[in-house]
């Protein structure tokens, strides 16, 4: 059923990458939140690490909006979920305002997620190196795509009082409003390393002080006023919000009775709900919250658990997920835990169902970078100085957990790391664009592979997989 959704929202978007939307959507999260406001944080793309800044100034899980992974139709749907209830959303953009999926048009573009949203896009702009040019620029992203409706502009790194005056009154001319000026202030920054930002879970204590500085730093450089007359603007979305019951219950087989009379917090075959363990703490931090909640709605029960520090696996574990993060970072202590590798070993050498995403896949592979790690896998990973980055669309080449062969999804890798296998298993994923190759590892329980898939596109993962947890109780 199709109804009207409204909450006001903003997309802040960016020339390029580096310009500072970052700091400016995190510090606006955060100034509002301290309003009063319930802000909805998203972001769009793949990217992990900033939704958990947005998730720490807002109090709300950071969401992605990914039209590659889940497609266009999803972007809107996905954005009522997660912004139900909030009296204002702001959505990260990705790279620069019209940069997408390569040779695919404005495909996963902020541009074309700020158009599915119908909202206004703030741009903000490195002005250190410029001032009446600034003009130009504006002029040139406002009138590129005119169903992209350009509402003003925040000028990041700005040198001094002239500066600002020179940029302003370039900008008057173009007719186009100045929302906020933020100086330099590199003491803000949030550190980055190989893969981009630290992850919060990693500096929880250090983050919570940088997001108070950023929200300090909004609040006196920003029109927060001009900014939520702004975001009131937008008009309704005629959509109907994505539900994971609803998602879960419109992709169950008819034809299997482990999925008769489903409820949350019971089987999909039936008694107590499967305990389907995922992996958290500092070195696990890539999710989609989506995910978890797909899982539940399949009558999982989903807890959490740290490799860095617990010494098993929740009790009663029948399933296990291991995601994304930084492994190679904490490849010492996570090898030092050798309790819980031997648990995660002997899961999986029981049948146990584990699907692991790029971190989770190294996890489980015999060593990385020299360090024992679990040897599910006869495969040993190293750090390498090849960045592996992109889209994917993948086909399902053997039978696994997650899926039957010959299912297609869309996925995303990024990695710094190779993975050298052995004998002994399948292959989890055939590329089929950009580029063909086959890639990860399917045996019995297990599916580990770089690519990071967002479940929402294809719910019947969660519900394949929650039925295997259930098959092992």
């Amino acid at each position: 059923m199709v109804t009207s959704f409204n909450v006001p929202r903003l997309v802040i978007a960016a020339p390029s990458s580096g310009s500072g939307k970052t700091t400016v959507a995190t510090g606006l999260m955060a100034a509002f939140s301290e309003r009063g406001l319930t802000v909805s944080p998203h972001k769009a793309g793949p990217d992990y690490i900033d939704p958990g800044y947005h998730a720490l100034a807002t109090g709300r899980p950071g969401r992605n909006l990914d039209a590659f992974m889940c497609g266009p139709e999803l972007v809107a749907p996905l954005f009522a979920h997660g912004a139900a209830g909030a009296d204002l959303a702001v959505v990260e953009g990705v790279m620069g305002l019209y940069d997408g999926a390569a040779g695919r048009g404005e495909l996963a573009s902020t541009a074309q997620v700020a158009k599915l949203l119908r909202a206004p896009v703030v741009l903000v702009v490195d002005a250190s190196s410029q001032s009446r040019s600034v003009a130009a620029l504006v002029h040139g992203f406002a009138s590129f795509d005119p169903q992209v409706r350009l509402g003003g502009v925040i000028l990041n790194k700005v040198g001094s009082d002239r500066h600002e005056v020179m940029l302003r009154e370039a900008l008057e001319e173009a007719g186009m409003p100045v929302l906020g000026v933020l100086r330099r202030a590199p003491q803000v920054a949030a550190p980055s390393r190989h893969l981009g930002l630290v992850p919060v879970a990693e500096r929880r204590r250090d983050a919570l002080d940088s997001v108070t500085a950023l929200a300090e730093q909004v609040r006196q450089g920003c029109d927060l006023e001009a900014l939520m007359a702004l975001a009131r603007t937008a008009p309704p979305l005629a959509c109907e919000a994505w539900s994971p019951e609803l998602a879960a219950a419109q992709r169950q087989n008819p034809a299997s009775p482990a999925f008769e009379a489903r409820g949350l917090g019971r089987s999909p075959s039936g008694g107590a709900a499967p305990v389907i363990a995922v992996a958290g703490g500092a070195a696990f931090t890539f999710s989609y919250a989506e995910h978890s909640e797909l899982l539940r709605a399949a009558g999982a029960e989903v807890v959490t658990f740290d490799p860095l520090r617990d010494e098993a696996l929740p009790d009663g574990t029948t399933g296990l997920v291991i995601g994304g993060g930084f492994p190679e970072v904490y490849a010492p202590e996570l090898s030092a835990n050798e309790p819980l590798r031997k648990a995660v070993a002997a899961f999986a050498a029981a049948g146990g169902p584990v699907a692991a995403e790029c971190a989770g896949l190294l996890y489980l592979a015999r060593s990385l970078d020299g360090k024992e790690m679990c040897g599910v896998l006869d495969a040993d990973a190293r750090m390498s100085e090849r960045l592996t980055l992109g889209y994917r669309e993948a086909v399902a080449v053997s039978d696994s957990v997650l899926a039957p062969a010959g299912t297609r999804l869309r996925g995303h890798e990024f990695h710094r790391t190779v993975i050298e296998p052995g004998a002994g298993a399948a292959p989890a994923w055939g590329f089929t664009h950009p580029e063909r190759r086959v890639e990860g590892f399917v045996a019995d329980g297990v599916h580990a592979s770089y690519l990071h898939t967002h479940w929402a596109a294809e719910p019947s993962v969660a519900l394949r997989f929650a039925e295997a947890a259930a098959a092992r109780r």
